[in-house]
């Protein structure tokens, strides 16, 4: 090597060196290799994320330089996005001191006179200056969608870089209220609907994959229901997908319901109504609650135009399952009583049972009849799944944890319900209605917040 590459590779800085803290960048001169932003240019973004909550600016002139800061980030590559999520995280925190005065305010006028005041002085000082930079960014019109994408952009960082975490829960506190059910528009989406929302469809549907046009077109047919929730800062864009298959019984399988050849059901018969689907489209919402009411609303705009209807039930996937089961089939097995336990060894032909051999055997769901010593294992142990895993205080299973907190039951465990490679990938093709009885939800809600999981007697029988 020459002389003078040594001197510079002696010079370069180590690409595994600690990163440069915020502080540190902003005060120096020069960039290190692996920062996004020069210092300089770091400074140039602060003044300008500064300036957007300067609070002697009116809301519109906010909004319009907010708006600039959006273009701009838009040209960014990824590490410079990184730091303008880092200035947003770290220099727009609430003020610790005033926290800090204003909790021992509350804390000494407890039940006095002054406990009023003392909660609205401690609920201003909580209020940081992000949630107010965060809310001005949404004031304009594309503003909403810059945000939903920037945490969508975020989410991966935050196991890497703990940095980002106040930023991430800011945005997700606040998307919890301009997401909220109740300020969403709820629209039907029928063939006749343009093409680039049944496109969105197709691209989004996160249940069961659309696979052709005539697919979709099944599913958007007289004796179907398919509903987009829009929040009115994004009307163009559908945020979740809801689709509702009207029949006469509740559902045990997802086959006929996907069938393009099947006859078109008789509206004059249909007295149940089945969300089959439900699919969230937009990333940076991740986590978000939507409010409890989303089925209710769609079950009263059911209910006007299909009187009849009385039953309103899912046919659900159980994503969770074959992980769970994997890594507690073996206690499972430990729990049998000994007659149970020899009637599983002897179906899996084994001296003793245990877990791989559980597993091994549950590759092959499909094959079990309904007297199998698997399958009713497997079925019981489902059951134990949903109804009795609750991990914080809540369902183990996400779509569980969806319609339980929306007030339903475990209604029916359907073996084999879900036969596609992804529904035995999942839950080894088991499927799950939850039922929705309207008198009923805030029951169920109630039972859920003290632990226990509303199920049918069928199964309550299974998870016993």
């Amino acid at each position: 090597m020459a002389p003078g590459l040594r001197a510079v590779a002696a010079s370069a800085p180590s690409s595994k060196a600690a990163p440069r803290s915020l502080d540190d960048r902003l005060g120096a001169t020069l960039r290190r290799f692996g920062e996004g932003l020069s210092p300089r240019a770091l400074r140039r973004a602060l003044a300008d994320l500064q300036a957007v909550v300067d609070p002697r600016l009116s809301e519109v002139e906010a909004g319009r330089r907010a708006a600039d800061l959006a273009q701009w980030y838009g040209t960014l590559d990824a590490d410079s996005r990184r730091d303008v999520w880092l200035l947003m995280s770290e220099r727009f925190a609430s003020d610790a001191k005033k926290i800090e005065a204003a909790r021992a305010h509350f804390d000494a006028a407890v039940e006095g006179a002054d406990a009023g005041h003392a909660e609205v002085r401690l609920r201003r000082a909580l209020v940081s200056p992000r949630a107010r930079l965060l809310q001005r960014f949404a004031v304009a019109e594309p503003g909403l969608r810059f945000l939903v994408d920037l945490r969508a952009e975020l989410l991966p960082h935050l196991k890497g870089d703990a940095r980002l975490l106040a930023l991430e829960a800011e945005l997700e506190h606040l998307f919890a209220t301009w997401f909220d059910v109740a300020f969403l528009d709820l629209r039907r989406i029928s063939w006749d609907s343009p093409a680039s929302l049944i496109e969105k469809l197709i691209r989004y549907e996160a249940v069961h994959d659309i696979r052709s046009w005539a697919d979709v077109k099944n599913r958007l047919d007289s004796d179907r229901r398919c509903y987009g929730f829009f929040h009115p800062r994004m009307p163009g864009e559908p945020l979740i997908f809801v689709e509702v298959a009207l029949v006469d019984h509740i559902s045990d399988g997802i086959t006929p319901l996907l069938d393009e050849a099947a006859a078109v059901g008789d509206l004059s018969r249909a007295t149940t109504a089945i969300f089959y689907s439900i699919s969230n489209t937009q990333t940076g919402l991740r986590g978000v609650s939507f409010g409890d009411s989303l089925i209710k609303r769609v079950v009263e705009t059911l209910s006007e135009e299909f009187p009849k209807l009385k039953v309103f039930a899912t046919l659900s996937p159980i994503p969770g399952f074959r992980s769970w089961l994997g890594k507690h089939a073996g206690g499972l097995i430990d729990g049998l009583d000994d007659k149970r336990r020899a009637e599983l060894a002897r179906a899996l032909n084994v001296e003793k049972p245990g877990a791989s051999d559980l597993m091994n055997a549950a590759e092959q769901a499909l094959a079990l009849d309904a007297k199998s010593p698997v399958r009713q294992f497997m079925l019981k142990a489902a059951a134990r799944y949903l109804g009795r895993e609750l991990p914080d205080g809540q369902p183990a299973d996400p779509v569980a944890r969806f319609h339980l907190g929306n007030g339903a039951r475990v209604e029916r465990l359907n073996w084999a319900g879900d036969p596609s490679a992804k529904g035995l990938k999942q839950s080894f093709g088991l499927m799950v209605n939850y039922l929705y009885d309207l008198k009923r939800l805030d029951k169920h809600r109630a039972l859920l917040a003290q632990g226990r999981v509303p199920a049918s007697r069928e199964v309550d029988s299974l998870r016993s």
